[in-house]
């Protein structure tokens, strides 16, 4: 008789981090213990003996390649001033390998498991990541690591993460300052550390500034529709699919539809429906690049929901946004603790971008030609960009400035 077991994700999370934590009291154990010879057999005080020698100053880990240009800004600041930096990757094609850089040592730690078995048991004295989620579930703070800090890998609600996404880091490197007023109010609510909370600016958002501007105009460009959502049941994609996509497809415009990276893992049976129904359709365009910057320049206005690529457009184009409006469930995110205090990706969205009804699909050419893209919608994007993207071309200085100063601070305190 063959007999399965099953373990469930919850548990499975908890069995990995308890033989994570045994192996890590092993290893620290063992290490303590060669450190207490080498003092007996040495003759010499604890205090002039090595105990690290695989620490590294300075630790950035890149759990995909979305992540790159998060991370690219930062490494060329670590490269030009000749500064040692250890970058480990989850990606075997991280775009670090063909950098050619001296300075910055890329490694290929393995994917998920694999690379938080590494990942807990590092030796630096700063780690930065966008990786939330720190001491949650099996990515644990190592004992080895004085520092952990998490850049934001995007310029709305900090709060947007899963529930405790940053309460474990000791630094949280933002966007804009308005970033920080739900952070600490978090912070009080749940009687935590208090984090230091930088504005460094929006590392991404520098690189695809001079990639997009590297883009040609096209010659004869057609009017544009870029359909870009986010993910999930309450994504325009999953909860309308046909009844947004057939009228759109019928306006004899280009229409550009670029699914959420997460939308073909998850969502690959829908994704494959909706390409097999518009597969005659020479107006219709599907886009899985892994940089968005194509698709942004064409388009000549952005249909989305509650995706973050409303705001990459809006700064980077200046142009308009149509929304339709999602009643997202925040019950799994740290912005359901903040009561009903609005998020400001919400507030700010209302003020530069146009709610898109339903009802409003059937006739959509004739709403979106009617769009008006006043003066008042223009002065409301650029403010939310500079509430939400401080120091333009900056962030790469910025946060290698942070890193060093914070590194210099801790060695002075020893």
């Amino acid at each position: 008789m063959n007999t399965f077991l099953y373990i469930d994700p919850g548990t499975g999370s908890m069995l990995f981090s308890i033989i994570i934590a045994a192996v890590a009291t092993i290893s620290f154990g063992a290490r303590a213990l060669w450190i207490k010879l080498r003092v007996v057999f040495s003759g010499k005080k604890a205090g002039e003996i090595k105990t690290d020698a695989d620490k590294k100053p300075y630790i950035i880990y890149n759990e995909g390649n979305q992540y790159w240009n998060v991370f690219k800004p930062v490494c060329d600041e670590f490269e030009k001033r000749k500064l040692e930096l250890i970058y480990y990757t989850s990606s075997k094609t991280d775009p670090v390998f063909e950098q050619n850089y001296e300075y910055v040592k890329p490694a290929f730690i393995g994917e998920g498991n694999s690379a938080f078995a590494k990942l807990n048991m590092i030796s630096a004295d700063f780690v930065l990541m966008t990786t939330p989620g720190l001491h949650v579930y099996q990515l644990k703070r190592s004992k080895r690591v004085k520092h952990y800090s998490h850049v934001l890998h995007m310029p709305n609600d900090a709060t947007t993460y899963r529930l405790f996404g940053l309460d474990f880091f000791d630094s949280v490197l933002l966007t804009g300052d308005y970033q920080k007023e739900d952070i600490q109010f978090l912070e009080a609510q749940r009687g935590i550390n208090p984090k230091e909370l930088v504005t460094v600016g929006c590392t991404y958002l520098d690189v695809y500034k001079e990639n997009i501007a590297k883009i040609p105009n096209e010659e004869n460009h057609p009017f544009t529709v870029l359909v870009s959502p986010s993910w999930g049941d309450v994504g325009i994609l999953k909860k309308y699919g046909e009844k947004l996509l057939d009228p759109l497809s019928q306006t004899c415009w280009r229409i550009i539809i670029r699914p959420h990276p997460q939308s073909k893992k998850s969502e690959a049976d829908m994704l494959a429906k909706l390409e097999e129904r518009y597969k005659d359709n020479k107006n219709i365009e599907w886009d899985y690049e892994r940089q968005n910057i194509f698709s942004l320049k064409k388009a000549d206005v952005m249909i989305s929901d509650f995706s973050g690529i409303i705001f990459d457009y809006t700064f980077l184009c200046d142009k308009p946004v149509m929304y339709v409006k999602s009643n997202m469930d925040l019950r799994p995110y740290d912005a359901y603790d903040l009561g009903e205090k609005e998020l400001w990706q919400y507030s700010a969205l209302k003020t530069f971008g146009t709610e898109l009804q339903e009802e409003q699909f059937a006739n959509i050419k004739e709403v979106i030609q009617s769009m008006s893209d006043s003066k008042e919608l223009e002065a409301a994007r650029h403010e939310a960009k500079a509430t939400a993207w401080m120091h333009e071309g900056q962030a790469g200085k910025n946060i290698a400035d942070y890193m060093i100063a914070t590194v210099e601070k801790l060695n002075k305190a020893e």
